[in-house]
């Protein structure tokens, strides 16, 4: 079932999700966990029980996002722009088609009442970015009027500018496009599972105006696997800091992802896909996805407007306890819902040092001697600097 843990940062809040997650596993057969992690700390929590996903070692081709995570991609919600995505609503299936129908010629498929063989722009099918700016330069070269070619010239240099950009070699790395779509669902959700059923997506190296469709992308693909397969095999997707995706208010975020995370709330259950929402601001959340969530662990928290949305989702025999919310001690939290008979005040299990999240990351900060410091800055430069770049 969808179930959320929520609590301040600092009250233990990682480690219940590694130590429920390892029993989750322990206690259910053939489950695949998805866990977005914003941070980079539970690369350490499960040892050789997961897989590793990074920017370096991710292939997630530019074509399998849907029309408004590319244009997301490409003008980073820019005013002004609707012209060119226009243009490009028009490209992209055409682009499609030429993939598919190899035989046709480029010059054939820009015509506007060409059959773009019933693809759309969302349809998840390979097309070359080489092909829509072909398509570009041809419809440049035929243009008698000179009003639309501002708008192409600066789609043509806005696609090639991304294409190039070394931040977003994940996307665009293969110089060959390939429908790869089978390989990276194995990859993601561990078909078959070779010891290793939980993926981490490390989301730290992602470019920072990328990481709301990146994460639209996994959850929609997360979903998708479950309704074409009919629910045979189940997928749990635990969403850290889930409030920067799905925020409350409407006007916020990113409207792709936050339709890709409700739609698994909403009727992810009967395709055997399931939510993990982690947050430490329940009230920022949005209150529908919380609603879908089973099962609650509300660790320590001191914020007013966080305590309202406990109060508001326990029964009024329980709400005593709520009192105790802004004293917890860490590891500890007030469980409510289908998981427990009735609301109780549990702590978790301590887990050993190399089983913690984070536990390398805090290893690294016991400080600098006075002989390392003169290296320190060059290697942090190097470091930022090779975040992006392919191994």
């Amino acid at each position: 079932k969808h179930f959320a843990i929520l609590g301040t940062t600092g009250s233990g809040k990682s480690s219940a999700v590694a130590l429920i997650l390892r029993e989750i596993l322990q206690a259910t057969d053939g489950v695949r966990v998805l866990l977005i992690d914003p941070h980079n700390e539970y690369r350490g929590a499960f040892g050789d029980q997961a897989e590793v996903v990074s920017p370096k070692n991710l292939n997630l081709p530019f074509w399998l996002f849907n029309f408004e995570e590319i244009t997301d991609v490409i003008y980073r919600r820019r005013p002004g722009v609707e012209e060119e995505i226009d243009a490009l609503a028009d490209l992209i299936p055409l682009a499609k088609a030429r993939y598919s129908q190899k035989q046709e010629r480029a010059s054939t498929l820009v015509r506007r009442d060409v059959d773009d063989a019933g693809h759309t722009v969302d349809s998840p099918v390979p097309y070359r970015m080489s092909d829509v700016l072909a398509m570009i330069d041809e419809q440049l070269g035929r243009l008698e009027g000179k009003d639309d070619r501002p708008k192409l010239r600066r789609l043509k240099a806005r696609i090639q500018s991304v294409a190039q950009d070394m931040r977003y070699q994940f996307m665009f790395s293969s110089r060959t496009v390939e429908d790869t779509l089978a390989d990276l669902l194995r990859t993601l959700f561990r078909v078959p599972t070779a010891g290793k059923p939980i993926t981490i997506v490390e989301m730290a190296g992602f470019p920072a105006e990328v990481v709301d469709s990146v994460v639209s992308v996994l959850c929609r693909l997360a979903f998708d696997l479950g309704m074409w397969g009919n629910g045979r095999l189940p997928v749990l997707v635990v969403c850290e800091e889930a409030h920067r995706y799905v925020p409350a208010d409407k006007r916020m975020g990113f409207g792709p992802t936050r339709r890709s995370i409700s739609r698994i709330a909403k009727e992810g259950r009967k395709y055997g896909v399931y939510l993990g929402v982690v947050t430490q601001r329940p009230a920022e959340l949005d209150p529908t996805i919380l609603s879908q969530c089973s099962t609650v662990f509300a660790m320590r928290m001191a914020n007013d407007a966080d305590h309202a949305i406990i109060r508001a989702a326990v029964s009024d025999a329980a709400s005593s306890v709520l009192e105790s919310l802004p004293s917890m001690g860490n590891r500890e939290a007030l469980a409510f819902g289908e998981a427990v008979s009735m609301p109780m005040r549990v702590r978790f299990t301590s887990l050993p040092g190399h089983m913690l999240p984070n536990s390398k990351l805090a290893t690294l900060r016991s400080g600098l001697s006075e002989s390392q410091t003169s290296e320190f800055v060059e290697d942090i430069v190097r470091r930022w600097r090779s975040v992006a770049m392919r191994d």
